[in-house]
């Protein structure tokens, strides 16, 4: 429990208005888009909640606050938009929500340098309304993009819908500020690449505030493209486009979009091409012609240009309907809805085999799937799992044992357990089985830079 003299301090800092005590807040800030039922048996991390949520303005006031946080002992839990799946904004350990939407001043636009430097709680949508006023676009583009901020994207190196051409949110970094566990603040320079001593923007690139809170960021940005071309091909099985997906990387070949979808027993792969006007032509024919070679049937733009008018529907929804409310209000939204979406890396190689092998497992349990997909690259394999037997406890405790599994055979073979959105407590029992001495390596670099576990405790196992 927070002691009234700690609540005075904060307020120093930040003013009365932006100390948030009153148990609706702590009860919607304890929590974001993950829900309970997709925990399978671990929901006791929704237990605690915030015991106070702040709302700093600035740099300045997050390293004060920081700095506070580090002589008390109280954890510290940066909360950007709240539309992360994995929970990892929960404070699981109780302490201080840092509200990080106050940092949204767009500082600069450049398009010589062809670089944008944003707060982080610029939300994504804002940054490409302003970016669009310079003739620019910025590369990532998840579901959530009228929500998402630019802290929370980074600290998950999300993908979105522009990653076969632009990758995950981390590869649009080339600078970050950052404010340290002790309150100090780092600053990495704006250049393309480093030499001169490792990349320090990558330890806080996908960890989630467990080293550091990113205040600020420099992020790479595009010219609009002259041309936009959609294209949709349609496959006899999945195996076949499989195949044509790795032609297509193979020739180097990188659409924009690139989603191979296999549902309901229909395969279509939905490619997107922006760029140059020549370039986009070319490659809008080769890769045609790469699909019919594997099978693949030319049925137009149509499909592609619906599906992507379409993709930051989910995310719209969330904002009307859920973003804000309590916890109960969010969680019930999702009541009858037992499904689990599972984002897997494998080298390609493997993609194949680890499908047969995965149906095999699945078999054995009453779960099934509904949805397999390939997103931006032919490793990064997606299956959305639902139960047979519907949602009841003994269902949801047999798709509990059938994700661990299947994630577990992904690790096994060589892969990871999750490309899109991050660990947070979701996953969190499994990344030591993944990472191995590398757990032991991101323990210590934890120690040496947070030894007393202020900085958004419980999350990446640590």
């Amino acid at each position: 429990m927070l002691d009234s003299a700690f609540l005075n301090s904060l307020t120093g800092i930040v003013g009365a208005s932006q100390v948030l005590t009153d148990p609706y807040d702590l009860d919607r800030y304890s929590a974001d888009a993950l829900n309970p039922a997709r925990l399978y048996g671990r929901s006791d991390v929704f237990d605690r909640l915030a015991e106070v949520v702040v709302r700093p303005s600035s740099t300045a006031q997050v390293a004060s606050l920081v700095t506070l946080a580090a002589q008390r002992g109280v954890p510290v839990v940066p909360y950007g938009g709240g539309t992360g799946l994995m929970g990892g904004a929960l404070p699981v350990r109780g302490g201080m929500v840092l509200d990080l939407k106050g940092l949204e001043q767009i500082v600069a636009i450049n398009p010589i340098d062809l670089t944008a430097t944003a707060g982080a709680g610029v939300v994504l949508q804002d940054l490409e309304n302003a970016l669009a006023e310079h003739g620019l676009m910025h590369g990532h583009d998840p579901y959530s993009l009228g929500i998402a901020t630019v802290g929370g994207t980074i600290s998950t190196n999300g993908v979105g819908y522009r990653a076969g051409t632009f990758g995950p949110m981390g590869n649009q970094v080339v600078a970050l500020e950052v404010v340290l566990p002790d309150g100090r603040v780092l600053n990495t320079r704006a250049v393309p690449m480093y030499s001169s001593g490792p990349d320090l923007n990558r330890w806080f690139i996908g960890t989630e505030g467990t080293l550091g809170i990113i205040t600020q960021a420099t992020l790479r940005v595009a010219r609009l493209p002259e041309a936009q071309n959609f294209a949709t091909a349609a496959f006899p099985d999945f195996t076949q486009g499989f195949h044509a997906v790795g032609e297509l990387l193979a020739l180097g070949i990188r659409p924009t979009l690139l989603d191979l979808t296999e549902e309901e027993g229909v395969v279509r792969l939905h490619l997107l091409f922006e760029g140059f006007r020549e370039g986009v032509a070319a490659q809008e024919r080769r890769a045609l012609q790469v699909c019919a070679q594997f099978g693949g049937q030319d049925v137009g733009p149509e499909p592609t240009l619906a599906y992507w008018r379409d993709r930051h529907q989910a995310g719209d929804n969330y904002r009307r309907n859920a973003l804000g409310k309590s916890r109960r209000e969010r969680w019930s939204r999702q009541r009858g809805r037992g499904f689990d979406y599972l984002h897997l890396a494998l080298p390609i190689s493997q993609v194949l085999e680890y499908r047969r092998r995965c149906d095999a497992i699945l078999s054995t349990h009453d779960v099934q799937v509904v949805e397999y997909a390939l997103w931006s690259r032919p490793e990064l394999f997606s299956m959305m799992l639902v139960p047979a037997e519907g949602t009841g406890e003994r269902s949801q405790s047999d798709m509990g044992q059938a994700v661990d599994q299947v994630l577990a055979l992904a690790q096994d073979m060589g892969g990871i357990m999750e490309y899109c959105h991050g660990v947070g407590v979701r996953l969190d029992h499994l990344l030591p089985r993944e990472m191995g001495l590398g757990h032991d390596l991101l323990r210590a670099l934890k120690q040496t830079l947070d030894p007393a576990n202020i900085m958004n405790p419980g999350k990446l196992g640590l």
